[in-house]
């Protein structure tokens, strides 16, 4: 998973880099306002897939003293630094260049130009996004897109997603303004354009900031993870209840289980750390991103007052 995250990363860093160049040679020339914020967002997006491409480099570092449980978060940040990034300079700077050309409008030269550089720009964008497009699909399964995204642990994929879809649909804005100006000779097309990419990264930054935020601060497994997770702990004839799971991503491949439950109160001392050592190993089999398992030995009576005493 990690190697197809790197390779749609790669794609459109490539993508991105050569576009960005040839939108700031298009936007010099013909001086338009529109093709401007497209050069602006294009290096934004090629900055972030340089820090995605380092957030996977840090995530990959083995646990130590100070981290005992691996650097599987920095992904987690690195992408929520990369949605600032997209809405602070991305969204901010192409709104002000089309505020400033809505107040003091300018004619667009050499239109064909941009003509042809947006056509360039689109077909390097969707390869970038028919490769992210389909590693997407393959990983979010049976799950509608919403879903995949809300429930996903590798924000890499779906940054790069959110990324490309903003900037063709930037593209797009780009070039019915750039017609609609040349057809009517109406000044503010241009200028309208840029803010209107500008709002289209703003909303793109909002939607990654949030959730990639829930991934941070420590988002659960899958629902589907837990209720398997709970179902095969019950199956163990020496566990009388389940009282509680407890689950949090540390990474997109590392998952961290908490389990309190209730053993046969007749179980012998011995016979309760081989259940222990046999739920550990199933569980890491079934569930090969399990990492850490703590198993807590605990009455179900004082599992729900302590549940009670946490509720507000």
């Amino acid at each position: 998973m990690a190697s197809a995250s790197k390779k749609v990363i790669y794609a459109a860093l490539i993508g991105n880099g050569l576009i960005a160049v040839t939108k700031f040679i298009a936007a010099t020339v013909t001086g338009s306002s529109a093709m401007l914020s497209e050069g602006i967002h294009s290096v934004v997006d090629t900055g972030n897939q340089v820090l995605l491409l380092h957030g996977i480099r840090k995530s990959r570092k083995p646990p130590d003293e100070r981290y005992p449980f691996g650097h599987g978060k920095e992904i987690y940040f690195w992408s929520f630094v990369v949605a600032i990034l997209i809405f602070a300079v991305g969204a901010g700077i192409s709104m002000y260049e089309g505020i400033l050309h809505l107040l003091a409008p300018q004619p667009v030269e050499h239109p064909l130009v941009n003509y042809v550089v947006l056509g360039a720009a689109c077909v390097f964008e969707g390869v970038a996004w028919s490769l992210a497009f389909k590693e997407f699909v393959r990983v979010k399964g049976r799950r509608g897109y919403i879903e995949a995204v809300q429930t996903g642990k590798d924000p890499a994929m779906f940054v790069v997603l959110f990324e490309d879809s903003a900037a063709l649909l930037g593209l797009v804005v780009a070039f019915v303004a750039l017609l609609l100006g040349q057809a009517t000779g109406n000044l503010y097309f241009d200028g309208a354009a840029s803010v209107a990419i500008g709002l289209i990264l703003a909303g793109t930054a909002m939607w990654l900031a949030y959730e990639t935020k829930g991934l941070l601060i420590g988002e659960s497994a899958n629902r589907e993870i837990v209720e398997g997770i709970g179902k095969m702990v019950r199956s163990f004839q020496e566990i009388e209840k389940v009282n509680e799971i407890l689950t949090m991503h540390m990474g997109p491949q590392y998952i961290l289980v908490n389990l309190s439950v209730h053993f046969n109160d007749r179980l012998p001392l011995g016979e309760v750390e081989k259940t222990v050592t046999r739920i550990d190993a199933s569980i890491k089999e079934a569930y090969p991103r399990v990492k850490r398992i703590f198993i807590e030995s605990e009455s179900w009576q004082s599992a729900s007052a302590q549940g009670a005493a946490r509720t507000p």
